[in-house]
Protein backbone atom coordinates (compact mmCIF):
# COMPACT_ATOMS: atom_id res chain seq x y z
CA UNK A 1 0.00 0.00 0.00
CA UNK A 2 1.27 3.25 -1.11
CA UNK A 3 1.96 6.12 1.72
CA UNK A 4 -1.33 7.79 0.65
CA UNK A 5 -3.53 5.09 0.10
CA UNK A 6 -2.43 4.49 3.78
CA UNK A 7 -2.85 8.03 4.92
CA UNK A 8 -6.28 8.03 3.30
CA UNK A 9 -7.39 4.88 4.80
CA UNK A 10 -6.18 6.58 8.18
CA UNK A 11 -7.99 9.59 7.64
CA UNK A 12 -11.13 8.11 7.19
CA UNK A 13 -10.69 5.61 9.62
CA UNK A 14 -10.38 8.55 12.55
CA UNK A 15 -13.31 10.35 10.96
CA UNK A 16 -15.40 7.62 11.43
CA UNK A 17 -14.28 6.81 14.72
CA UNK A 18 -14.94 10.75 15.92
CA UNK A 19 -18.36 10.43 14.17
CA UNK A 20 -19.29 7.71 16.35
CA UNK A 21 -18.01 9.13 19.65
CA UNK A 22 -19.84 12.38 18.97
CA UNK A 23 -23.05 10.40 18.18
CA UNK A 24 -22.23 8.33 21.37
CA UNK A 25 -21.64 11.34 23.38
CA UNK A 26 -25.00 13.21 21.94
CA UNK A 27 -27.30 9.96 22.74
CA UNK A 28 -25.87 9.78 26.07
CA UNK A 29 -25.12 12.85 27.45
CA UNK A 30 -28.65 14.47 29.63
CA UNK A 31 -27.85 17.87 29.65
CA UNK A 32 -27.46 17.59 25.39
CA UNK A 33 -30.24 15.47 25.40
CA UNK A 34 -32.81 17.95 27.34
CA UNK A 35 -31.36 20.73 25.38
CA UNK A 36 -32.94 19.25 22.39
CA UNK A 37 -35.73 18.97 23.66
CA UNK A 38 -36.25 22.52 25.38
CA UNK A 39 -35.49 23.57 21.69
CA UNK A 40 -38.05 21.79 20.60
CA UNK A 41 -40.52 23.08 22.95
CA UNK A 42 -39.55 26.46 22.45
CA UNK A 43 -41.11 26.46 19.13
CA UNK A 44 -44.76 28.37 19.32
CA UNK A 45 -47.12 25.68 17.65
CA UNK A 46 -49.94 26.83 19.86
CA UNK A 47 -53.34 26.98 17.75
CA UNK A 48 -55.02 28.88 15.88
CA UNK A 49 -51.73 29.99 14.23
CA UNK A 50 -48.99 27.67 14.93
CA UNK A 51 -45.45 27.89 13.69
CA UNK A 52 -45.20 24.54 11.78
CA UNK A 53 -42.84 25.48 9.67
CA UNK A 54 -39.98 26.16 12.49
CA UNK A 55 -41.25 23.09 13.61
CA UNK A 56 -40.22 21.44 10.55
CA UNK A 57 -36.89 22.67 10.08
CA UNK A 58 -36.27 21.37 13.41
CA UNK A 59 -37.28 17.83 13.00
CA UNK A 60 -35.61 17.30 10.00
CA UNK A 61 -32.84 18.81 11.27
CA UNK A 62 -32.29 16.16 13.94
CA UNK A 63 -33.43 13.87 10.94
CA UNK A 64 -30.54 14.31 8.99
CA UNK A 65 -28.20 13.94 12.22
CA UNK A 66 -29.69 10.94 12.78
CA UNK A 67 -29.46 9.67 8.97
CA UNK A 68 -33.20 8.81 8.59
CA UNK A 69 -34.58 10.02 5.45
CA UNK A 70 -37.42 12.58 5.63
CA UNK A 71 -40.69 13.91 3.45
CA UNK A 72 -42.28 16.61 3.63
CA UNK A 73 -46.23 16.41 2.91
CA UNK A 74 -48.57 19.33 2.64
CA UNK A 75 -52.24 17.92 2.46
CA UNK A 76 -53.03 21.27 3.19
CA UNK A 77 -51.40 24.33 2.33
CA UNK A 78 -49.71 25.35 5.45
CA UNK A 79 -50.14 22.78 7.31
CA UNK A 80 -46.50 20.50 6.92
CA UNK A 81 -46.93 16.85 8.18
CA UNK A 82 -43.01 15.42 8.44
CA UNK A 83 -43.00 11.97 7.49
CA UNK A 84 -39.23 10.44 8.54
CA UNK A 85 -37.93 6.63 7.63
CA UNK A 86 -35.66 3.92 9.08
CA UNK A 87 -35.44 1.50 6.38
CA UNK A 88 -35.62 -2.20 7.61
CA UNK A 89 -33.40 -4.60 6.74
CA UNK A 90 -36.42 -6.95 5.22
CA UNK A 91 -38.63 -4.13 3.96
CA UNK A 92 -41.39 -6.81 3.06
CA UNK A 93 -42.30 -7.45 6.19
CA UNK A 94 -44.99 -4.95 7.95
CA UNK A 95 -43.86 -1.43 9.48
CA UNK A 96 -43.77 0.34 12.37
CA UNK A 97 -45.48 3.87 13.03
CA UNK A 98 -44.15 6.24 15.82
CA UNK A 99 -47.27 8.94 15.20
CA UNK A 100 -46.75 12.52 17.35
CA UNK A 101 -48.27 15.76 16.23
CA UNK A 102 -46.68 19.03 16.54
CA UNK A 103 -49.55 21.22 17.07
CA UNK A 104 -50.30 22.53 20.95
CA UNK A 105 -53.20 24.40 22.39
CA UNK A 106 -53.18 28.11 23.60
CA UNK A 107 -52.28 29.42 26.81
CA UNK A 108 -52.99 31.66 28.71
CA UNK A 109 -49.76 33.18 29.67
CA UNK A 110 -50.69 35.18 32.50
CA UNK A 111 -51.52 32.04 34.75
CA UNK A 112 -47.91 30.32 34.31
CA UNK A 113 -45.36 30.40 36.68
CA UNK A 114 -43.16 30.22 33.78
CA UNK A 115 -43.34 31.87 30.09
CA UNK A 116 -45.27 28.76 28.62
CA UNK A 117 -42.61 28.45 25.76
CA UNK A 118 -39.65 29.26 27.87
CA UNK A 119 -39.16 25.40 28.32
CA UNK A 120 -37.87 26.97 31.70
CA UNK A 121 -35.68 23.93 33.23
CA UNK A 122 -36.61 24.66 37.62
CA UNK A 123 -33.32 23.52 39.07
CA UNK A 124 -34.39 22.70 42.63
CA UNK A 125 -37.17 20.36 41.30
CA UNK A 126 -35.90 19.19 37.93
CA UNK A 127 -39.45 20.21 36.21
CA UNK A 128 -39.53 21.53 32.59
CA UNK A 129 -42.59 24.13 32.12
CA UNK A 130 -43.75 24.25 28.89
CA UNK A 131 -46.89 24.43 26.80
CA UNK A 132 -46.36 20.49 24.65
CA UNK A 133 -44.28 18.96 27.32
CA UNK A 134 -46.78 16.62 28.06
CA UNK A 135 -49.19 16.51 24.93
CA UNK A 136 -47.13 15.26 23.26
CA UNK A 137 -43.80 17.30 21.97
CA UNK A 138 -41.97 15.16 24.39
CA UNK A 139 -42.92 11.65 22.57
CA UNK A 140 -42.13 12.77 19.50
CA UNK A 141 -38.32 13.79 20.75
CA UNK A 142 -38.12 10.34 22.37
CA UNK A 143 -38.65 8.71 19.17
CA UNK A 144 -35.83 10.56 17.86
CA UNK A 145 -33.74 10.65 21.43
CA UNK A 146 -34.70 6.69 20.93
CA UNK A 147 -32.92 5.59 17.88
CA UNK A 148 -30.55 8.03 18.14
CA UNK A 149 -29.62 5.59 21.03
CA UNK A 150 -29.80 2.26 19.19
CA UNK A 151 -27.98 4.04 16.49
CA UNK A 152 -24.98 4.78 18.58
CA UNK A 153 -24.63 0.77 19.47
CA UNK A 154 -24.53 -0.02 16.06
CA UNK A 155 -28.46 -1.33 16.04
CA UNK A 156 -29.97 -2.11 12.30
CA UNK A 157 -33.86 -2.61 12.27
CA UNK A 158 -35.26 -5.83 10.91
CA UNK A 159 -38.38 -4.16 9.97
CA UNK A 160 -38.55 -0.17 8.20
CA UNK A 161 -39.51 2.52 11.00
CA UNK A 162 -41.67 5.37 10.55
CA UNK A 163 -42.40 8.56 12.87
CA UNK A 164 -44.83 11.40 11.68
CA UNK A 165 -45.08 14.14 13.02
CA UNK A 166 -48.56 15.32 12.13
CA UNK A 167 -50.35 18.82 12.21
CA UNK A 168 -54.10 20.04 13.20
CA UNK A 169 -54.38 17.07 16.31
CA UNK A 170 -55.73 19.68 18.67
CA UNK A 171 -58.34 20.86 16.39
CA UNK A 172 -59.79 17.87 15.18
CA UNK A 173 -57.26 16.37 12.96
CA UNK A 174 -59.33 17.16 9.87
CA UNK A 175 -56.30 18.35 7.97
CA UNK A 176 -53.61 16.08 9.14
CA UNK A 177 -53.87 12.94 10.74
CA UNK A 178 -57.34 12.37 8.26
CA UNK A 179 -55.80 13.20 5.34
CA UNK A 180 -53.03 10.99 6.14
CA UNK A 181 -54.62 7.78 6.51
CA UNK A 182 -56.67 8.52 3.33
CA UNK A 183 -53.60 9.08 1.58
CA UNK A 184 -51.80 6.56 -0.59
CA UNK A 185 -48.94 7.63 1.14
CA UNK A 186 -49.91 5.59 4.18
CA UNK A 187 -51.39 2.67 1.92
CA UNK A 188 -47.68 2.01 0.84
CA UNK A 189 -46.28 2.10 3.78
CA UNK A 190 -47.50 -1.75 5.31
CA UNK A 191 -48.36 -0.43 8.87
CA UNK A 192 -48.63 -3.27 11.07
CA UNK A 193 -48.89 -1.36 14.13
CA UNK A 194 -49.07 2.35 15.28
CA UNK A 195 -47.92 4.07 18.67
CA UNK A 196 -49.34 7.51 19.40
CA UNK A 197 -49.56 9.58 22.83
CA UNK A 198 -51.33 8.69 26.09
CA UNK A 199 -51.58 10.27 29.65
CA UNK A 200 -49.37 10.82 32.50
CA UNK A 201 -49.65 9.00 35.28
CA UNK A 202 -49.49 9.80 38.78
CA UNK A 203 -48.74 6.28 39.88
CA UNK A 204 -45.33 4.25 39.47
CA UNK A 205 -47.45 2.33 36.77
CA UNK A 206 -47.14 3.53 33.17
CA UNK A 207 -50.90 4.05 31.35
CA UNK A 208 -51.44 2.54 27.86
CA UNK A 209 -54.43 2.85 25.76
CA UNK A 210 -56.57 0.90 23.23
CA UNK A 211 -59.41 2.74 22.68
CA UNK A 212 -60.76 6.32 22.72
CA UNK A 213 -63.86 8.00 23.09
CA UNK A 214 -64.84 9.80 20.04
CA UNK A 215 -65.85 13.47 20.12
CA UNK A 216 -69.17 14.54 19.47
CA UNK A 217 -69.68 17.90 19.67
CA UNK A 218 -73.23 19.10 19.68
CA UNK A 219 -74.78 22.36 19.43
CA UNK A 220 -78.37 22.87 20.89
CA UNK A 221 -80.88 25.46 19.99
CA UNK A 222 -84.00 26.73 20.91
CA UNK A 223 -86.38 29.88 19.44
CA UNK A 224 -89.47 30.98 20.75
CA UNK A 225 -91.02 34.43 20.39
CA UNK A 226 -89.67 37.39 21.59
CA UNK A 227 -90.88 39.30 24.46
CA UNK A 228 -90.54 42.55 27.16
CA UNK A 229 -88.36 41.19 29.82
CA UNK A 230 -91.08 41.39 32.83
CA UNK A 231 -93.68 39.17 30.66
CA UNK A 232 -94.23 35.52 31.80
CA UNK A 233 -95.08 33.47 28.65
CA UNK A 234 -94.67 29.48 27.91
CA UNK A 235 -92.19 28.23 25.02
CA UNK A 236 -89.78 30.97 25.31
CA UNK A 237 -86.39 30.42 23.74
CA UNK A 238 -84.23 30.57 27.15
CA UNK A 239 -86.77 28.95 29.05
CA UNK A 240 -86.87 25.50 26.26
CA UNK A 241 -83.07 25.41 26.01
CA UNK A 242 -82.45 25.34 30.41
CA UNK A 243 -85.21 22.45 30.47
CA UNK A 244 -82.75 20.98 27.98
CA UNK A 245 -79.64 21.86 29.81
CA UNK A 246 -81.18 20.69 33.36
CA UNK A 247 -81.87 17.24 31.82
CA UNK A 248 -78.28 17.00 29.95
CA UNK A 249 -76.79 17.92 33.47
CA UNK A 250 -79.12 15.21 35.30
CA UNK A 251 -77.63 12.53 33.03
CA UNK A 252 -73.93 14.07 33.30
CA UNK A 253 -74.08 13.69 36.88
CA UNK A 254 -75.17 10.16 36.27
CA UNK A 255 -72.70 8.75 34.50
CA UNK A 256 -70.10 11.01 36.47
CA UNK A 257 -71.80 9.07 39.28
CA UNK A 258 -70.18 5.81 38.03
CA UNK A 259 -67.35 7.29 37.68
CA UNK A 260 -67.21 8.45 41.74
CA UNK A 261 -68.18 4.89 42.94
CA UNK A 262 -65.64 3.13 41.16
CA UNK A 263 -67.83 1.50 38.90
CA UNK A 264 -66.55 2.52 35.90
CA UNK A 265 -63.22 4.07 34.53
CA UNK A 266 -63.58 7.36 33.28
CA UNK A 267 -62.66 6.19 29.73
CA UNK A 268 -65.71 3.80 29.96
CA UNK A 269 -68.39 6.06 30.38
CA UNK A 270 -70.31 8.96 28.37
CA UNK A 271 -69.24 12.46 29.32
CA UNK A 272 -71.09 15.53 28.73
CA UNK A 273 -69.79 19.14 29.44
CA UNK A 274 -71.44 22.51 28.08
CA UNK A 275 -68.59 24.52 26.71
CA UNK A 276 -70.66 27.62 25.82
CA UNK A 277 -74.22 29.39 26.21
CA UNK A 278 -74.77 32.03 23.60
CA UNK A 279 -77.89 33.78 23.42
CA UNK A 280 -79.55 37.67 24.59
CA UNK A 281 -79.61 40.70 22.45
CA UNK A 282 -76.35 42.70 22.26
CA UNK A 283 -76.12 46.68 23.14
CA UNK A 284 -73.09 48.47 23.75
CA UNK A 285 -72.74 48.59 27.21
CA UNK A 286 -73.65 44.46 27.01
CA UNK A 287 -77.01 43.31 26.52
CA UNK A 288 -80.66 44.58 25.95
CA UNK A 289 -81.99 43.72 29.83
CA UNK A 290 -85.62 43.97 28.75
CA UNK A 291 -85.89 42.10 26.09
CA UNK A 292 -86.23 37.95 26.03
CA UNK A 293 -84.41 36.61 23.02
CA UNK A 294 -86.12 34.46 20.15
CA UNK A 295 -83.48 32.17 20.09
CA UNK A 296 -80.49 30.74 22.38
CA UNK A 297 -77.75 28.21 22.13
CA UNK A 298 -75.52 25.52 23.92
CA UNK A 299 -72.94 23.91 23.00
CA UNK A 300 -71.26 20.07 24.44
CA UNK A 301 -68.53 18.36 24.26
CA UNK A 302 -69.63 15.21 24.20
CA UNK A 303 -67.20 11.97 24.68
CA UNK A 304 -68.44 8.89 23.50
CA UNK A 305 -66.86 5.10 24.57
CA UNK A 306 -66.85 2.42 21.80
CA UNK A 307 -68.63 0.27 24.13
CA UNK A 308 -71.59 2.45 24.23
CA UNK A 309 -74.41 2.13 21.84
CA UNK A 310 -74.26 4.88 19.51
CA UNK A 311 -78.10 5.04 17.79
CA UNK A 312 -79.84 4.71 22.06
CA UNK A 313 -77.70 7.79 22.11
CA UNK A 314 -78.57 9.29 19.15
CA UNK A 315 -82.29 8.83 20.14
CA UNK A 316 -82.01 10.51 23.65
CA UNK A 317 -80.40 14.02 21.82
CA UNK A 318 -83.01 14.10 19.18
CA UNK A 319 -86.22 12.89 21.78
CA UNK A 320 -85.02 14.12 25.16
CA UNK A 321 -82.40 17.13 24.79
CA UNK A 322 -83.15 18.95 21.67
CA UNK A 323 -87.04 17.92 20.95
CA UNK A 324 -88.71 19.33 18.24
CA UNK A 325 -91.71 19.44 20.24
CA UNK A 326 -90.24 22.39 22.43
CA UNK A 327 -89.54 24.07 19.26
CA UNK A 328 -85.72 22.76 19.27
CA UNK A 329 -82.95 21.69 16.71
CA UNK A 330 -79.38 20.32 17.02
CA UNK A 331 -76.00 20.06 14.61
CA UNK A 332 -72.89 18.46 15.37
CA UNK A 333 -69.86 20.70 14.74
CA UNK A 334 -68.20 17.23 14.70
CA UNK A 335 -69.16 13.58 15.08
CA UNK A 336 -66.45 10.83 14.84
CA UNK A 337 -68.28 7.10 14.94
CA UNK A 338 -67.42 4.98 17.38
CA UNK A 339 -66.48 1.56 14.81
CA UNK A 340 -64.23 1.31 12.32
CA UNK A 341 -64.77 0.81 8.63
CA UNK A 342 -66.20 -2.51 8.77
CA UNK A 343 -68.81 -1.60 11.80
CA UNK A 344 -66.51 -3.21 14.58
CA UNK A 345 -65.58 -1.43 17.78
CA UNK A 346 -62.94 0.88 16.81
CA UNK A 347 -60.49 -0.87 19.58
CA UNK A 348 -57.36 -2.26 19.98
CA UNK A 349 -57.03 -5.92 21.41
CA UNK A 350 -54.91 -6.04 24.41
CA UNK A 351 -54.78 -9.99 24.59
CA UNK A 352 -52.98 -12.62 23.55
CA UNK A 353 -54.54 -12.40 20.29
CA UNK A 354 -52.13 -9.33 19.47
CA UNK A 355 -48.73 -10.21 19.20
CA UNK A 356 -47.97 -6.21 19.17
CA UNK A 357 -49.45 -6.04 22.42
CA UNK A 358 -47.68 -9.10 23.72
CA UNK A 359 -44.52 -7.34 21.90
CA UNK A 360 -45.35 -3.86 23.97
CA UNK A 361 -46.04 -5.75 27.12
CA UNK A 362 -42.22 -7.46 26.94
CA UNK A 363 -40.75 -4.06 26.02
CA UNK A 364 -41.98 -2.55 29.41
CA UNK A 365 -40.96 -5.52 31.25
CA UNK A 366 -37.45 -5.21 29.45
CA UNK A 367 -37.07 -1.54 30.34
CA UNK A 368 -37.61 -1.94 33.96
CA UNK A 369 -41.12 -0.47 33.89
CA UNK A 370 -44.43 -1.34 35.09
CA UNK A 371 -47.42 -1.15 33.07
CA UNK A 372 -51.43 -0.83 34.54
CA UNK A 373 -54.37 -2.30 33.29
CA UNK A 374 -55.14 -1.26 29.42
CA UNK A 375 -57.80 1.85 29.18
CA UNK A 376 -59.74 3.55 27.17
CA UNK A 377 -58.61 6.71 26.47
CA UNK A 378 -61.40 9.54 27.91
CA UNK A 379 -60.63 12.32 25.06
CA UNK A 380 -59.89 11.60 21.60
CA UNK A 381 -56.93 11.45 19.76
CA UNK A 382 -54.95 10.65 16.08
CA UNK A 383 -54.95 7.03 17.04
CA UNK A 384 -58.62 7.04 16.35
CA UNK A 385 -58.04 7.51 12.78
CA UNK A 386 -55.61 4.65 12.68
CA UNK A 387 -58.16 2.34 13.98
CA UNK A 388 -60.71 3.24 12.07
CA UNK A 389 -59.33 1.84 8.77
CA UNK A 390 -58.43 -1.07 11.29
CA UNK A 391 -54.87 -0.68 12.05
CA UNK A 392 -53.38 -1.76 15.76
CA UNK A 393 -52.88 1.54 17.37
CA UNK A 394 -51.60 1.91 21.24
CA UNK A 395 -51.59 5.02 23.27
CA UNK A 396 -48.42 5.81 25.41
CA UNK A 397 -46.83 8.50 26.72
CA UNK A 398 -43.90 6.89 29.16
CA UNK A 399 -44.88 9.42 32.31
CA UNK A 400 -45.00 8.17 35.59
CA UNK A 401 -44.92 9.92 39.06
CA UNK A 402 -46.42 13.05 37.23
CA UNK A 403 -49.65 14.65 37.44
CA UNK A 404 -51.59 15.00 34.75
CA UNK A 405 -51.58 18.54 33.14
CA UNK A 406 -51.89 18.66 29.47
CA UNK A 407 -54.27 21.86 28.23
CA UNK A 408 -53.60 22.90 31.95
CA UNK A 409 -51.73 26.10 33.14
CA UNK A 410 -48.39 25.18 34.05
CA UNK A 411 -47.95 22.01 32.00
CA UNK A 412 -44.55 20.32 33.13
CA UNK A 413 -42.50 16.99 32.96
CA UNK A 414 -39.53 16.56 35.28
CA UNK A 415 -36.34 16.16 33.35
CA UNK A 416 -35.60 12.08 34.81
CA UNK A 417 -39.00 11.09 33.93
CA UNK A 418 -38.78 12.47 30.41
CA UNK A 419 -35.04 10.97 30.12
CA UNK A 420 -36.48 7.32 31.79
CA UNK A 421 -38.95 7.38 28.70
CA UNK A 422 -36.12 7.55 26.45
CA UNK A 423 -34.86 4.60 27.73
CA UNK A 424 -38.63 2.84 27.84
CA UNK A 425 -38.86 3.56 24.14
CA UNK A 426 -35.11 2.10 22.81
CA UNK A 427 -36.75 -1.41 24.02
CA UNK A 428 -40.31 -0.43 22.49
CA UNK A 429 -38.94 0.35 19.17
CA UNK A 430 -36.00 -2.26 19.62
CA UNK A 431 -38.29 -5.07 20.36
CA UNK A 432 -40.69 -4.17 17.29
CA UNK A 433 -38.07 -3.59 14.94
CA UNK A 434 -36.55 -6.99 15.45
CA UNK A 435 -39.71 -8.79 15.43
CA UNK A 436 -39.78 -11.82 12.71
CA UNK A 437 -42.07 -12.83 10.62
CA UNK A 438 -45.05 -14.72 12.55
CA UNK A 439 -47.55 -16.63 11.35
CA UNK A 440 -50.48 -14.64 12.97
CA UNK A 441 -48.50 -11.57 11.70
CA UNK A 442 -49.55 -12.67 8.40
CA UNK A 443 -53.02 -13.41 9.47
CA UNK A 444 -53.68 -10.00 10.94
CA UNK A 445 -52.56 -8.62 8.15
CA UNK A 446 -54.80 -10.46 5.98
CA UNK A 447 -57.94 -9.34 8.16
CA UNK A 448 -56.76 -5.79 7.69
Amino acid sequence: MSKTGYYHDLCVFLVTLILIITTRTAAKDPSTILSRFQQYLQINTAQPHPNYYEAAEFIISQAKLLSLESQTLEFVKGKPLILLKWPGKDPTLPSILLNSHTDVVPSEHHKWTHPPFSAHLDSTTGNIFARGSQDMKCVGLQYLEAIRKLKSYGFRPLRTLYLSFLPDEEIGGNDGARKFVDSDVLAKMNVGIVLDEGLASPTHNYRAFYGERSPWWLVVKAVGAPGHGAKLYDNTAMENLLKSVEIIRRFRAAQFDLVKAGQKAEGEVISVNMVFLKAGTPSPSGFVMNLQPSEAQAGFDIRVPPTADQASLERLIADEWAPASRNMTFEFKQKVSVNDKLGRPAVTAVDSSNIWWALFEEAIIKANARLGKPEIFPASTDARYFRERGLPAIGFSPMANTPILLHDHNEFLNKDEYLKGIDVYESIIKTYASYIQYQRDDASREEL
